[in-house]
């Protein structure tokens, strides 16, 4: 939407309560009723509707799919290649995804409206998909699909990869086009993928909006903790079953966090915050090589900000046993573990075996490649997606920030020199609980300022 008709639009929508005159909403909501679920298990995932969606795209942005390089990668993901003026500049790199996660059984009636049905209502578009990451991919597209129409030619060339198989890795989607861009000889100044976002009601910043632009993403673990040992009847149980080994182990490892601490990403928030905020709290903000310690334990102790400083520990499976009157001879846990700039795989397995101090408990994992490194907050990247920000939402105070979860950047770090996560919505604090949860939704004022930000950053990011 251009731009001079946002507040004619944004004053209809408060007005009527809804928005189904608007286009854009009515396709963002037309592509939470595609299907696109990815399932652990790839048995149960219906290709035919990212085929579905695949035409729906093209139906809906004929200029991007007919003057753009498009082409399909590993059957369902989709490479834009939009052409530069100047090709001695370094391309930049968008990112997005448009499989969303299933729905957990039983919770289907949780929801205000069905989450597939792409219900406008109350200014607000429903459905599984509004915030994780349709809205991303359709704002890039709507962003582009204007910027042709008006015949706009960035000098850098810009470069789309949008996966279909983020939320169960990236494998098939993502990394396969990391490979396609590398044979193609492509490489980026930077890229923006999905993860931070503004947020309304940021305990950081009470009454005013914040912008975090993710400069660094958590590492991710499992490790698979298995006791084995005699089993048999219940009536004649061993001195210390698998269960009871296995139970011991997971109770030390609970009771033994990560100590918390204060990385760079988290650093330069807190120091990107502080002007804007009053005494006390501002000179503990802007003295950190003093107060740190203290920063980190205040936050620590909260479960929404636990993430910030600390590698976490959650313990997520238990299987053991066949039959309630016999005892198992193997135990079987998987614990994950979300970690923090600096800490490694190795760090965390050392960190556990100590802690579980017990040779009958064995520990393996799976090596997840490539973590991020932290980007750099400074940079041109930023310092468009800043730019970008401030023109749709000029009250804004932007800061860089740490991603608790993980994302498909993973899968382009040696192609890109920073990456950045960002999406242009605003959401309350409560509202990011809907991402994998029940009622996701974004606001339709929102969404058509993500649209406004992802046109700004494309411009501002390849002038």
């Amino acid at each position: 939407m251009p731009r001079h008709l946002l507040p004619l639009f944004f004053l209809v929508v408060s007005l009527t309560g809804q928005a189904a005159t608007d286009p854009a909403a009515e396709r963002l909501a037309q592509a939470v009723q595609i299907r696109t679920v990815s399932h652990q298990d790839r048995s149960l995932i219906d290709y035919g509707e990212f085929r579905r969606f695949h035409d729906f795209l093209r139906a809906s942005y004929p200029r991007v799919f007919g003057e753009l390089a498009v082409e399909t990668v590993n059957d369902y993901s989709l490479l834009i290649r939009w052409p530069g003026s100047d090709p001695s500049l370094e391309p930049v790199l968008f990112t997005a995804h448009f499989d969303v996660v299933p729905i957990e059984p039983g919770t289907e009636g949780d929801w205000l409206h069905p989450p597939f049905g792409g219900v406008i209502a109350q200014g607000r578009i429903h459905g599984r998909g509004t915030l994780d990451d349709k809205l991303g991919v359709m704002s890039l597209l709507e962003a582009a699909e204007q910027l042709l129409a008006e015949g706009y030619q960035p000098r850098r060339a810009v470069v789309f990869a949008l996966g279909h198989d983020e939320e169960i890795g990236g494998t098939e989607g993502a990394k396969m086009m990391a490979r396609r861009m590398q044979a193609l000889g492509l490489s980026f100044a930077w890229m923006v993928d999905e993860g931070g976002f503004l947020m309304s009601d940021s305990p950081l910043l009470p009454g005013k909006p914040i912008a975090l632009i993710n400069v660094a993403e958590k590492g991710y673990l499992t490790l698979t903790l298995v006791a084995t040992g005699d089993g048999g009847h219940s009536s004649n149980p061993p001195k210390i079953s698998t269960i009871g080994r296995l139970s011991n182990a997971l109770a030390r490892i609970e009771a033994n966090p990560f100590p918390p601490r204060l990385v760079g990403p988290v650093q330069a928030m807190f120091e990107a915050v502080a002007p804007h905020t009053d005494q006390p709290r501002r000179f503990v903000l802007e003295n950190l090589w003093l107060t740190g310690s203290l920063v980190a334990n205040m936050l620590a102790d909260d479960r929404l900000t636990i993430p910030f400083v600390r590698t976490t520990t959650a313990l997520t499976m238990f299987n053991a046993g066949v039959k309630e009157n016999v005892v198992p001879q193997r135990a079987e846990a998987r614990v994950n573990f979300r970690l923090l700039p600096g800490d490694t795989p190795e760090i965390v397995v050392d960190y556990v075996r100590d802690i579980v101090d017990d040779p009958l408990v064995e520990i393996s994992y799976e090596q997840w490649q490539n973590i991020p490194p932290v980007s750099d907050h400074r940079g041109p990247g930023f310092i468009a997606i800043e730019q970008a920000v401030k023109q749709s939402y000029p009250d804004a105070v932007v800061a860089p920030s740490l991603l608790m979860a993980t994302t498909d950047t993973r899968h382009y770090i040696d192609l890109a020199n920073n990456q950045y996560r960002f999406r242009g919505m605003m959401i309350a604090t409560d509202q990011a609980q809907s991402v994998h949860g029940t009622n996701e939704f974004v606001a339709v004022e929102s969404y058509a300022k993500s649209i406004a930000v992802a046109r700004d950053v494309l411009q501002l990011g390849t002038r």
